[in-house]
């Protein structure tokens, strides 16, 4: 996946650590893991490259076999997005099966992207 000024970070930082790893789980997220990764959205009711990202990862989720999309609402849930740092929407977390992110980026990500995201995790 590409940020609006280059291609994904790789990102450790979550909301709560577990023996050195942080990690967000179904308490933080209101949903269920994927069983073997998860993309996560942070978006906004006005947002139109939400829906666009909604969308993509939507359809990458239906086509890779464990892999979950959850879509956060960022102003319902103002202390995760302070906890993860995340200054704007859409937002994308890629995270393994245990909740540890892998990857982050902003704006409308591309298919392929993605998928390439993905293989990290899965």
């Amino acid at each position: 996946m590409r940020e609006r000024t280059g291609t994904a970070r790789e990102r450790t930082g979550t909301a709560r650590e577990q023996g050195g790893a942080r990690r967000l789980g179904p308490e933080d997220l209101g949903a269920g893991l994927g069983e073997r990764a998860t993309l996560l959205q942070f978006s906004t009711a006005f947002c139109q490259p939400c829906r666009a990202t909604r969308r993509t990862l939507a359809a990458v989720a239906d086509m890779v076999g464990g892999v979950a999309h959850i879509e956060v609402d960022a102003e319902a849930r103002l202390e995760l997005v302070r906890a993860l740092g995340i200054e704007s929407t859409p937002t994308v977390l890629v995270l393994d099966s245990a909740g540890r992110i892998l990857r982050r980026a902003t704006g409308v990500p591309r298919r392929a992207d993605v998928i390439a995201a993905l293989g990290e995790a899965v």
